[in-house]
């Protein structure tokens, strides 16, 4: 038995593949490498270098090695550069998805965890964001996001594909020493980043209707999210009916400026916030339940914020600049 991760070799896919290890279960990534990071990947993993876009070489790769499921993380995830480039975003998410599942139905390959995004709501006034929460995304990258729901929906009412989409916000943190987040958009790499060079790390608005004044947002450790994913294609593997999609929430936000308090406890650094004006579309507050995952994944928050920021700065680049 062999499973496939799409994006294996990113900062969320690499911890996925690590979590699958740990569970004994054998994975198989392909990465284009457009974001991710040949050294992720173990030696020992089978490594394909191929882009999705590619459904002859899928094809191809997925009968080579046997697969028998998918957990599909591939993807461009920047929503706001999104906005600048609809095309390639429709072309690589959708694009993506849609060659992934041609390749899966020519092999008979019925089960998949695809890898969502709670930029599918949008902005909500909701202070708890649930499953049931009207969807509303504000960004090519989120409307390829649901779009890839609808995809997988309508491939499984055809051939009987089992699947499940799974939805976060912020993931942060890292399970691993060798593992990090080299984004150039997270705030926890662009904090990180600016304290190695010796800046000041920004806030971006100090004056919404939050106790503190900054955005509060819903952060989830990335090892808590790989086991999640893991317990999710586990379940499909052994038939068990899940969830469409589920909500990997924490169920309690954390402000932008509690953040900066545990970086400075954990990394030793006692820096002053520099305080912007706010990013336009910056909503005040957005955080999810992670009830119905608790029931049908064990989802669990087992790391607290410290163990979040702190597990980061462990895991930076030498130069904190990857």
């Amino acid at each position: 038995m062999a499973i496939l991760v799409t994006g294996g070799a990113g900062y969320i896919g690499a911890h996925v593949v690590r979590a699958l290890e740990r569970a004994g279960l054998d994975s198989v990534v392909v990465d284009d490498l457009s974001s991710g990071h040949r050294d992720f990947v173990r030696p020992e993993v089978p490594f394909i270098d191929l882009s999705i876009l590619d459904t002859k070489g899928l094809v191809e790769q997925l009968s080579r090695h046997r697969i028998d499921a998918v957990i599909h993380l591939a993807g461009f995830k920047y929503a706001g550069v999104s906005v600048e480039r609809p095309v390639h975003t429709w072309q690589q998410n959708v694009g993506g998805t849609l060659s992934l599942l041609e390749a899966m139905a020519e092999l008979g390959i019925g089960a998949i965890v695809f890898s969502s995004s709670a930029a599918v709501y949008g902005t909500t006034d909701i202070d708890l964001v649930t499953e049931d929460t009207p969807t509303g995304p504000e960004s090519p990258y989120g409307e390829s996001k649901l779009v890839g729901e609808w995809m997988i929906r309508d491939q499984a009412v055809a051939t009987g594909l089992r699947h499940t989409s799974l939805r976060y916000f912020n993931v942060v943190g890292s399970g691993e020493p060798d593992l990090y987040d080299s984004s150039p958009h997270n705030l926890f790499p662009l904090v990180i980043r600016a304290l190695s060079r010796g800046e000041r790390p920004r806030i971006n608005g100090t004056d919404y209707p939050t106790p503190d004044g900054t955005c509060v947002r819903d952060y989830v450790h990335v090892a808590d999210l790989a086991e999640a994913h893991v317990t999710a294609v586990r379940r499909l593997l052994d038939g068990d009916e899940l969830e469409p999609v589920y909500n990997l929430g924490s169920g309690d936000g954390v402000s932008v400026r509690q953040i900066m308090q545990a970086v400075a406890t954990a990394t030793g650094v006692d820096f002053e916030p520099e305080e912007a004006d706010r990013r336009p579309g910056d909503p005040a507050r957005i955080v999810a339940s992670g009830e119905r995952a608790t029931r049908d994944l064990d989802w669990k928050m087992r790391h607290t914020l410290d163990d979040m920021v702190a597990s980061a700065w462990r895991a930076r680049p030498g130069d904190a600049t990857a």
